[in-house]
């Protein structure tokens, strides 16, 4: 259902792969950007690029059980960080990585950014993932 490409002819990326391919006639789920909020619509983390990451996840998480998906059918992400520092970049990236959105690999940004859309947010991910078809069983 799902084919990760790593293209032999480039160089070789760090733990994401270079392209997707999603077999027609698959249901795919493109989820708005994931943000550090909690239910109740507070910032998480303030000032911390890393816990603002964990919770994006978690809201991340969230997104796709409410679709019928998971993490281990994210193709593809998009990974905003308000920072010019490849440091505090790579701290967020470690965060993606051990999240479980590393399965596969899927395909992945990593960009830096001069603001988001929330006051004090530092983190935001959007992701294009792939809705299981549901068996069932009698």
């Amino acid at each position: 259902m799902i084919r990760r490409v790593t293209v032999p002819s480039l160089f070789p990326p760090p733990l994401y792969s270079h392209a997707s391919v999603v077999e027609a006639g698959t249901r795919l789920a493109f989820l708005a950007g994931s943000v550090p909020l909690d239910a109740g619509g507070k910032l998480v983390g303030e000032g911390d690029p890393v816990r603002q990451a964990e919770q994006v996840l978690a809201n991340l998480e969230e997104q796709l059980q409410a679709v019928g998906s998971d993490s281990a059918h994210v193709v593809a992400t998009d990974v905003y960080v308000v920072s010019s520092e490849t440091a505090v970049l790579s701290a967020v990236w470690d965060v993606v990585e051990a999240s479980g959105l590393g399965v596969g690999p899927h395909s992945s940004t990593l960009i830096g950014v001069a603001c988001l859309g929330y006051t004090g947010q530092l983190v935001e991910i959007t992701a294009t993932a792939v809705v299981p078809e549901v068996s069932h069983v009698s």
